[in-house]
Formats: structure tokens, sequence, C-alpha cells
């Protein structure tokens, strides 16, 4: 497995009830071996890490990460043992946007922890609201996996205020190869909600293609945090029902079988 790479895509929304609603942006997401990250940093001019650059990845901005000491490899590896899954860690990649100019605002970042053999044995979503909180969801992957993974959990954490807690999530997933997909179906008892998805396509990770994406994207997560906003407006225009937030006393580990 390399140590890094670039996927150029779109991320696309669509609401079923109680009113349609549909966005679509165009978006890339790096890809990157968490524990070769100073590696990564040191081969780039235009990627670094843990310290500012046109594209960054700092640890604080995962996880529990929070003094200089931490590190998202460290993090995953102690999630996976506190949730009882003490295999699959020898490898974890992670999918996400980078800090752009130094700003990031990640909706989902998705970790695939493989086995020494190849194999991928958890998938770790972790997901952000604009509350400034986190929560994870450590989803084992079951035999047989096929190409498309699927997975599913309890909604646990507060997210948008237009979709209430009593979901559930079901994930679809292409793990990153030529091609990388997740989708995230949200159901209640009356079924779909909304389908969340990013659909990409690999590109190397160096200079040439980072000042691509920069060029392509500028400003994007910038504008994925303008976006959020944006389209809050227009569901509350529409008059979709509105749900108080709920403060979140925690970073909460989840661990939900299929």
């Amino acid at each position: 497995m390399t140590r890094a790479a670039l996927y150029f895509g779109e991320v696309v929304h669509e609401r079923k009830r109680p009113r349609a609603h549909r966005l679509r942006y165009k978006v890339f997401s790096v890809l990157v071996d968490v524990d070769q990250l100073d590696k990564i940093s040191s081969a780039s001019k235009l990627f670094a890490y843990n310290k500012w650059g046109l594209f960054s990845i700092y640890d604080r901005d995962h996880g529990t990460c929070r003094s200089k000491e931490d590190r998202i490899a460290d993090w995953v590896r102690d999630l996976l043992i506190q949730s009882g899954h003490e295999t699959g860690a020898h490898r974890i990649k992670l999918l996400c946007y980078p800090r752009i100019l130094g700003y990031v605002f990640n909706p989902l970042s998705v970790y695939f922890c493989y086995a020494e053999t190849g194999k991928l044995n958890s998938i770790i979503y972790e997901v952000h609201n604009t509350f400034g909180e986190r929560h994870t969801y450590l989803i084992e992957v079951e035999e047989p996996s096929g190409k498309i993974i699927c997975q599913s959990g309890n909604k646990e954490f507060f997210v948008s205020p237009f979709i209430a807690m009593d979901c559930q999530y079901k994930f679809r997933v292409q793990a990153p190869n030529g091609h990388v997909r997740v989708v995230m179906r949200v159901e209640d008892s009356n079924g779909l909600i909304m389908a969340a998805s990013f659909n990409a396509e690999h590109h190397p990770f160096s200079d040439f293609c980072l000042a691509k994406a920069f060029v392509r994207f500028p400003l994007m997560t910038a504008k994925v945090i303008a976006g959020i906003h944006l389209e809050a407006l227009r569901l509350w225009l529409k008059k979709i029902p509105y749900f108080q937030h709920s403060p979140s006393s925690k970073i909460d580990l989840a661990d939900k079988s299929k």
C-alpha cells in the first residue's frame, strides 16, 4: 500500500422526507497512512504534518488527540483495544479533508484498519458536528466482505438539527483503491430520510496533484462549512422540523455490529 493518495470527486446529499432536498459539491479528500505522516510531510513541499502548510493534517483535529504527544495512530489503536478489537491495527488509512491554508471542517472522517495480511478488519467513522463535538462509530468488517462493505449502527450523536436522534445509519463502502465510495443512509422506522455519498477517483499524492487540487478546489474547506450553513437555511425555509441541540459531555466510543 502507498503512504498517501488523493481522491477527486463529489459529495451528494439527497433528502427524501419530509421535503425533498438535494445538493451536490465537487470536493477532494486525502488518504494517508497515519503511521507515515512524518514521511509524507518530509517528502512534500505543499503538505505539512502538525504545522502550517498549504495543505496539512494535525493530530488534534481527530479523535481525542489534544496534547503535542498525542498521535492519531495511537488513538485509533487504543480505541480498537478498548472496544475489544485487538486485530486490524497493523495499518491504518485515514480518508479525510486536509486543512487548507490552516482551516478544515470534516463532517466525516473514515479510518480503514487493515491486518498484516492486508485484510480490512474494521472501519471507524468519525463524525464531527458544527458545535465542536466528535463521535466515533467503530464497526467490524464481516466476512464475506465482497466489493461493497455493508455496515450499520444506531445514531448516537447530534449532527443535523433537521434530523431526529431516533435513527439508524446504514453504510455502504467501497474501500479505497482506484476508486472510493462512502454512502451513509439515515433511516427511521418509516424508512429512508436522506442519503449522503462521497464518490471519487484516485490520483497520485504529489506536489503537482496537490497544486492541481488547490486550483480546482480553492478554499474548499471554508466552502464546506459555509455550504453547511447555507443548506441549513434552505432547509429552514422549507419549514423542515428543527430539533434542539443537546451538548455532548464527552467524545463517545460506539461499536455497532451489522
